[in-house]
Protein backbone atom coordinates (compact mmCIF):
# COMPACT_ATOMS: atom_id res chain seq x y z
CA UNK A 1 0.00 0.00 0.00
CA UNK A 2 1.71 3.19 -1.19
CA UNK A 3 2.41 5.72 1.61
CA UNK A 4 0.38 8.81 2.45
CA UNK A 5 2.18 11.75 1.86
CA UNK A 6 1.23 15.03 3.72
CA UNK A 7 -0.10 17.48 1.49
CA UNK A 8 -2.62 14.11 0.84
CA UNK A 9 -3.82 14.08 4.48
CA UNK A 10 -3.85 17.29 4.66
CA UNK A 11 -6.69 17.20 1.75
CA UNK A 12 -8.25 14.52 3.27
CA UNK A 13 -8.63 16.34 6.64
CA UNK A 14 -10.09 19.27 4.67
CA UNK A 15 -12.22 17.38 2.93
CA UNK A 16 -13.91 15.47 5.97
CA UNK A 17 -14.00 19.17 7.88
CA UNK A 18 -16.23 20.31 5.30
CA UNK A 19 -18.55 17.07 5.00
CA UNK A 20 -19.13 17.55 8.90
CA UNK A 21 -20.11 21.41 8.45
CA UNK A 22 -22.42 20.72 5.42
CA UNK A 23 -24.03 17.67 7.55
CA UNK A 24 -24.31 20.04 10.64
CA UNK A 25 -25.94 23.00 8.41
CA UNK A 26 -28.34 20.63 6.80
CA UNK A 27 -29.69 19.14 10.28
CA UNK A 28 -30.51 22.46 11.61
CA UNK A 29 -31.82 23.83 8.33
CA UNK A 30 -34.08 20.44 8.92
CA UNK A 31 -35.23 21.15 12.27
CA UNK A 32 -35.81 24.57 11.78
CA UNK A 33 -38.45 23.58 9.12
CA UNK A 34 -39.72 21.22 11.35
CA UNK A 35 -40.64 23.48 14.01
CA UNK A 36 -41.91 26.17 11.69
CA UNK A 37 -44.43 23.34 9.76
CA UNK A 38 -45.10 22.21 13.37
CA UNK A 39 -46.14 25.80 14.56
CA UNK A 40 -48.34 26.21 11.72
CA UNK A 41 -49.81 22.85 12.59
CA UNK A 42 -50.83 23.77 15.61
CA UNK A 43 -51.59 27.58 14.97
CA UNK A 44 -54.41 26.25 12.41
CA UNK A 45 -55.74 23.23 14.90
CA UNK A 46 -56.21 26.17 17.55
CA UNK A 47 -57.95 29.13 15.64
CA UNK A 48 -61.53 28.29 15.54
CA UNK A 49 -63.41 27.42 11.82
CA UNK A 50 -65.69 30.11 10.84
CA UNK A 51 -68.97 27.64 10.22
CA UNK A 52 -68.31 26.83 14.17
CA UNK A 53 -69.39 30.17 15.27
CA UNK A 54 -72.66 31.13 15.25
CA UNK A 55 -73.42 35.07 15.51
CA UNK A 56 -77.11 35.12 17.02
CA UNK A 57 -78.60 38.66 15.52
CA UNK A 58 -80.51 40.94 18.46
CA UNK A 59 -83.94 42.08 17.64
CA UNK A 60 -85.73 39.56 15.87
CA UNK A 61 -88.73 41.55 14.93
CA UNK A 62 -91.31 39.60 16.77
CA UNK A 63 -94.19 40.83 19.47
CA UNK A 64 -95.60 39.05 22.22
CA UNK A 65 -99.29 39.39 22.66
CA UNK A 66 -101.81 38.61 25.02
CA UNK A 67 -105.22 37.39 23.42
CA UNK A 68 -107.78 37.35 25.59
CA UNK A 69 -112.09 37.39 25.83
CA UNK A 70 -114.33 35.67 23.25
CA UNK A 71 -111.89 33.47 21.13
CA UNK A 72 -111.55 29.68 21.01
CA UNK A 73 -107.84 29.31 22.73
CA UNK A 74 -107.01 32.62 24.88
CA UNK A 75 -103.32 32.94 25.84
CA UNK A 76 -100.33 34.49 24.90
CA UNK A 77 -98.53 34.23 21.22
CA UNK A 78 -95.57 35.40 19.65
CA UNK A 79 -96.40 36.94 16.12
CA UNK A 80 -93.93 39.13 13.64
CA UNK A 81 -94.25 42.44 14.70
CA UNK A 82 -95.45 43.37 11.20
CA UNK A 83 -98.61 41.58 11.95
CA UNK A 84 -102.29 42.54 12.55
CA UNK A 85 -104.65 42.46 15.53
CA UNK A 86 -106.80 40.30 13.05
CA UNK A 87 -103.75 37.48 12.91
CA UNK A 88 -103.64 37.85 16.52
CA UNK A 89 -107.14 36.60 16.78
CA UNK A 90 -106.67 33.89 14.34
CA UNK A 91 -103.87 32.82 16.53
CA UNK A 92 -105.90 32.46 19.51
CA UNK A 93 -108.12 30.30 17.08
CA UNK A 94 -110.50 32.56 16.22
CA UNK A 95 -113.67 33.98 17.63
CA UNK A 96 -115.83 32.25 19.32
CA UNK A 97 -119.95 32.45 18.29
CA UNK A 98 -120.64 34.67 20.73
CA UNK A 99 -117.40 37.33 20.13
CA UNK A 100 -118.60 41.04 19.18
CA UNK A 101 -116.08 42.01 16.84
CA UNK A 102 -117.55 45.35 16.25
CA UNK A 103 -115.62 47.21 18.81
CA UNK A 104 -112.00 45.48 17.67
CA UNK A 105 -109.76 47.42 15.23
CA UNK A 106 -108.83 44.39 13.36
CA UNK A 107 -106.47 46.15 11.17
CA UNK A 108 -104.21 47.85 13.88
CA UNK A 109 -100.91 46.61 13.92
CA UNK A 110 -99.78 44.57 17.23
CA UNK A 111 -97.14 45.82 19.33
CA UNK A 112 -95.12 43.40 22.11
CA UNK A 113 -96.81 43.36 25.52
CA UNK A 114 -99.96 44.21 23.80
CA UNK A 115 -103.60 43.10 25.70
CA UNK A 116 -106.19 41.82 22.60
CA UNK A 117 -109.86 41.80 24.43
CA UNK A 118 -112.25 40.42 22.38
CA UNK A 119 -115.68 41.25 23.96
CA UNK A 120 -118.68 38.61 23.79
CA UNK A 121 -121.84 39.77 22.96
CA UNK A 122 -123.76 41.95 24.56
CA UNK A 123 -120.94 43.13 26.71
CA UNK A 124 -121.21 46.52 25.52
CA UNK A 125 -119.28 49.41 23.39
CA UNK A 126 -116.37 51.51 24.19
CA UNK A 127 -113.80 49.40 23.35
CA UNK A 128 -110.18 50.79 22.57
CA UNK A 129 -109.05 50.51 19.14
CA UNK A 130 -106.69 47.39 19.29
CA UNK A 131 -109.34 45.56 21.05
CA UNK A 132 -108.43 46.17 25.09
CA UNK A 133 -111.47 46.95 27.43
CA UNK A 134 -112.58 50.38 28.95
CA UNK A 135 -109.45 50.68 31.94
CA UNK A 136 -110.25 51.02 35.38
CA UNK A 137 -110.61 54.99 35.29
CA UNK A 138 -112.74 55.15 32.11
CA UNK A 139 -115.90 56.23 32.27
CA UNK A 140 -117.10 54.25 29.34
CA UNK A 141 -120.74 53.20 30.95
CA UNK A 142 -123.73 55.34 30.88
CA UNK A 143 -125.11 56.52 34.42
CA UNK A 144 -127.75 54.62 35.40
CA UNK A 145 -131.53 56.18 35.60
CA UNK A 146 -133.62 55.91 39.10
CA UNK A 147 -134.66 52.03 38.99
CA UNK A 148 -132.67 50.98 35.99
CA UNK A 149 -130.25 47.80 36.70
CA UNK A 150 -126.29 49.02 35.85
CA UNK A 151 -124.75 46.79 32.81
CA UNK A 152 -121.99 45.35 34.79
CA UNK A 153 -119.58 45.27 31.71
CA UNK A 154 -119.78 48.83 30.97
CA UNK A 155 -120.09 50.57 34.21
CA UNK A 156 -116.57 52.74 35.11
CA UNK A 157 -115.18 51.90 38.71
CA UNK A 158 -116.85 55.22 40.28
CA UNK A 159 -120.55 53.94 39.21
CA UNK A 160 -119.78 50.42 40.90
CA UNK A 161 -118.34 52.33 44.07
CA UNK A 162 -121.73 53.57 44.33
CA UNK A 163 -123.63 50.18 44.79
CA UNK A 164 -124.30 48.87 48.36
CA UNK A 165 -121.54 47.02 49.85
CA UNK A 166 -119.08 47.62 47.28
CA UNK A 167 -115.95 49.79 47.78
CA UNK A 168 -113.48 51.56 45.92
CA UNK A 169 -111.34 48.12 45.69
CA UNK A 170 -113.85 45.76 44.90
CA UNK A 171 -114.78 48.16 42.52
CA UNK A 172 -111.48 47.95 40.65
CA UNK A 173 -111.67 44.09 40.93
CA UNK A 174 -114.91 43.89 39.57
CA UNK A 175 -113.10 46.31 36.52
CA UNK A 176 -109.86 44.33 36.61
CA UNK A 177 -111.83 40.73 36.00
CA UNK A 178 -113.88 42.28 33.27
CA UNK A 179 -111.03 43.49 31.34
CA UNK A 180 -108.36 39.93 32.06
CA UNK A 181 -112.08 37.72 31.16
CA UNK A 182 -113.55 39.71 27.94
CA UNK A 183 -116.06 40.95 30.01
CA UNK A 184 -119.11 39.14 32.04
CA UNK A 185 -121.35 36.68 30.68
CA UNK A 186 -123.86 36.21 33.56
CA UNK A 187 -124.39 38.78 36.92
CA UNK A 188 -123.89 35.56 38.68
CA UNK A 189 -120.45 35.10 37.17
CA UNK A 190 -119.33 37.89 39.81
CA UNK A 191 -118.89 35.63 42.62
CA UNK A 192 -115.68 34.79 41.16
CA UNK A 193 -114.24 38.38 42.05
CA UNK A 194 -112.52 38.37 44.99
CA UNK A 195 -114.63 39.80 48.27
CA UNK A 196 -118.00 39.46 46.53
CA UNK A 197 -119.30 36.19 48.16
CA UNK A 198 -123.14 34.74 47.57
CA UNK A 199 -124.65 37.42 50.39
CA UNK A 200 -122.86 40.60 48.32
CA UNK A 201 -123.98 38.21 45.04
CA UNK A 202 -127.70 38.04 46.00
CA UNK A 203 -127.72 41.96 47.06
CA UNK A 204 -126.37 43.10 44.06
CA UNK A 205 -128.20 40.96 41.56
CA UNK A 206 -131.51 43.00 40.92
CA UNK A 207 -129.52 46.10 40.48
CA UNK A 208 -126.94 44.56 37.54
CA UNK A 209 -127.57 43.29 34.45
CA UNK A 210 -124.90 42.41 31.03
Amino acid sequence: MPAITRPQLAVYAAAAVAILLLGARYLATSAGGAGAAGGATAARAAAPKASSVRVEASGNGSAVVQVAGAVRRPGVYRLRADRRVDDAVRQAGGPTARADLAGVNLAAKVSDGQQVIVPAAGAGGGTAAAGAAPSAGSATGVASAPGQKLNLNTAAAEQLDQLDGVGPATAQKIVAYRQAHGGFRSVSELDQVPGIGEKKLAALKDRLRV
